[in-house]
């Protein structure tokens, strides 16, 4: 049986190599010990912060369709800022 308390970063990595994500940059503040990457599909651009490497405390940062921020606590804040986005390309 899997295990039913994966963690956030589990479950919007598994999502994103579903739909096809890319890594487009990374970078490492080794003051802080604070890793950002940046992953883009089309127009929608997300950010993941992670500090001490420990990717599972990972937190997410994504834009909504009229470009303010929002944090992302669960996978389906991150889906509907990705739908709304993708269904207003023309």
């Amino acid at each position: 049986m899997d295990n039913i308390t994966t963690s956030l970063h589990a479950r919007v990595h598994a999502w994103m190599d579903a739909i096809g994500f890319r890594l487009n940059a990374s970078q490492t503040n080794f003051r802080n010990k604070e890793t950002t990457n940046h992953y883009f599909f089309e127009t929608f651009n997300f950010f993941e912060k992670a500090r001490g490497g420990d990717m599972s405390k990972a937190k997410f940062l994504c834009f909504d369709v009229y470009g303010e921020s929002m944090s992302v606590r669960s996978l389906l804040d991150l889906q509907a800022a990705f739908f709304e986005n993708i269904s207003q390309l023309k």
